[in-house]
């Protein structure tokens, strides 16, 4: 599906990211693996390789828009084009409104909110002067529905949706797409490790009954990037078991 083409996954050292590293990877393009820290760039580069796609590592922090600039001049001269951009890197500082520092806010909106617009910025140029490419950006269920204790992560979700729409229609003339998937709950440590009864209550608000797994996301994914998706721009894709209809 993916030969000879060349994706830029942000935080893909582990997760959700990884997952989509090594979903395309499987499809055959060949990966360029970005995280906050080098170290934790190794065990997603092998994995990619393991499939029999080259991978490159790039130390990349998402909220210093110059450095993101720089690495991403970078990545385009040692590869010669980037097709594909999933921004993927994010973060959670979870608490309710009125307990919720600033501090935890700036740090939550910094990196999914800004992280996101400097990466497409970044790829933007690249893309249009090849006129094709593919961004994926991934948001969240609460981007859609808000959710007690997310304050941040809803605003900086929700504020993903606006700006992938908003980019869809800026770059739609140069053959250059941009959607969105908005992950539910997805099973991860952070899931398996809740009490029987919240996991209950969790489960209770999916009308599919069951968590969602990171290759469900990684499916979506590929789907936007491919060319399947062609005459897809500006949409969400929920991947949720249908919490939000």
């Amino acid at each position: 599906m993916f030969e000879g083409k060349i994706a830029v996954v942000t935080g893909s050292a582990r997760g959700i990211g990884q997952a989509i590293a090594f979903d395309l990877a499987a499809k055959g393009a060949d990966i360029v693996v970005c995280d906050i820290k080098a170290e934790w760039l190794t065990e997603t580069a092998e994995g990619v390789k393991k499939l029999g796609r080259k991978a490159y590592c790039f130390e990349l922090d998402v909220t210093n828009a110059e450095a993101v600039q720089n690495v991403f001049n970078d990545i385009a001269a040692e590869t010669g084009r980037i097709d594909i951009l999933v921004n993927n890197a994010g973060i959670t500082r979870d608490g309710l409104l009125m307990r919720m520092s600033e501090e935890d806010w700036d740090a939550v909106l910094t990196v999914n909110l800004k992280g996101t617009f400097a990466c497409t910025k970044a790829v933007s140029r690249i893309m249009m002067k090849q006129r094709s490419g593919a961004i994926i950006n991934i948001a969240s269920v609460v981007g859609l529905m808000g959710n007690a204790g997310q304050a941040n992560y809803a605003a900086s979700k929700g504020g993903v949706i606006a700006f992938t729409k908003s980019v869809a229609k800026e770059l739609a003339s140069r053959n250059v797409r941009a959607n969105a998937v908005a992950p539910g709950f997805i099973s991860s440590k952070m899931t398996d490790a809740l009490s029987d009864d919240v996991r209950q209550k969790m489960l209770d608000a999916i009308p599919l009954a069951s968590f969602g797994t990171p290759q469900d996301v990684a499916n979506a994914v590929a789907f936007l990037a491919s060319d399947q998706a062609s005459y897809i721009t500006g949409q969400v894709i929920s991947v949720n078991g249908g919490m939000v209809m």
